[in-house]
């Protein structure tokens, strides 16, 4: 066994906490064990005044971690899950899901406590076509402004008056204890989270397996399930930062049930399904509900982003 891991992770709070979290964890069950922290730059960190859909590619958040494992200066990566593209560089996989937190969105407000009283031309914060989208089809009279930057940033622009409401992920504030006078869930049926909202994962070297044996224990099965699907879908439709896309799975015994939309960024016409099966197919029901998704039209969504994407 080992003495010693290094963890390459971003170097945001919200990204320091779930890599501490994960150090705390393998130095309790691996008593001895030394683990350090990289902590590192990628693009999407360093390019903040472009809104991410403007920024192009896949992995602006993750490919610079991923160098670090591949060239030996870090031997395992933390990442949020729903930052990692669908296809992984040769050599690395992405092995342990542990325990899933909240996969939903929460609305933040100093004034508002719900979606219905925000006012016409309320001015709402945030980054993210899929949110947008949803946002709109349920309060078209909004006006929606791209907020960047790391969570503590983003809330602290709301605390100082500049939005009327903004949207983040639940895990995150949740993780960092953040808040806001009114925290509204907004989640499914309505509001469907991205793919693997909610879930961290460990990616490694596959050439080493005594890494993958003492990370073992962190995986949680339900959750890698429910991600399993969820990037599925995700990586059929070969998605990125361009296009609003959603996913939602969960589990009831064996059964695992996805929901799953594709919205077109410039009409905000939603394209939606869903599909139940085996849990055991997880990556296979992915597949097959953004096969279904395609033939509602999304397809047409998707070819005609990927012609004009930068």
């Amino acid at each position: 066994m080992r003495e010693k891991i290094v963890i390459a992770t971003r170097g945001s709070k919200l990204a320091l906490w779930q890599a501490n979290h994960v150090a705390a964890r393998l130095r309790d069950v691996h008593p001895g064990l030394v683990v350090e922290l990289l902590p590192i730059k990628t693009k999407g960190d360093i390019i903040l005044d472009v809104p991410l859909a403007k920024v192009g590619g896949k992995g602006l958040f993750v490919k610079e971690i991923e160098e670090a494992l591949l060239d030996g200066r870090a031997d395992l990566a933390v990442h949020s899950m729903k930052d990692v593209p669908a296809e992984q560089p040769g050599g690395l996989v992405v092995g342990i899901i542990p325990e899933r937190q909240d996969p939903c969105d929460r609305l933040l407000s100093v004034a508002y406590d719900s979606l219905a009283a925000l006012p016409a031309g309320a001015v709402i914060g945030t980054s993210s076509l899929r949110r947008k989208a949803q946002l709109l089809a349920l309060r078209p009279d909004l006006s929606i402004i791209d907020l960047r930057g790391n969570l503590d940033t983003r809330v602290g622009r709301l605390i100082e008056g500049r939005f009327d409401a903004i949207i983040v992920a639940a895990a995150g504030l949740n993780r960092l204890g953040l808040t806001a006078p009114h925290c509204v869930r907004l989640g499914p049926p309505e509001f469907l989270p991205a793919a693997a909202q909610g879930a961290l994962g460990l990616e490694y070297r596959l050439d080493d397996p005594e890494i993958a044996a003492m990370l073992a224990f962190f995986d949680h099965p339900e959750s890698h399930d429910t991600v399993t699907a969820e990037r599925a879908f995700l990586g059929r439709l070969e998605g990125g930062c361009q296009v609003p896309i959603a996913a939602y799975a969960v589990i009831d015994g064996d059964t695992l049930f996805l929901d799953g939309l594709v919205a077109d960024p410039e009409t905000g016409a939603t394209f939606r399904d869903a599909v139940s099966g085996p849990r055991a197919q997880a990556e296979a029901l992915g597949r097959s509900l953004a096969e279904a998704v395609l033939a509602l039209g999304a397809k047409t969504v998707l070819d005609a982003v990927s012609k004009s994407a930068p």
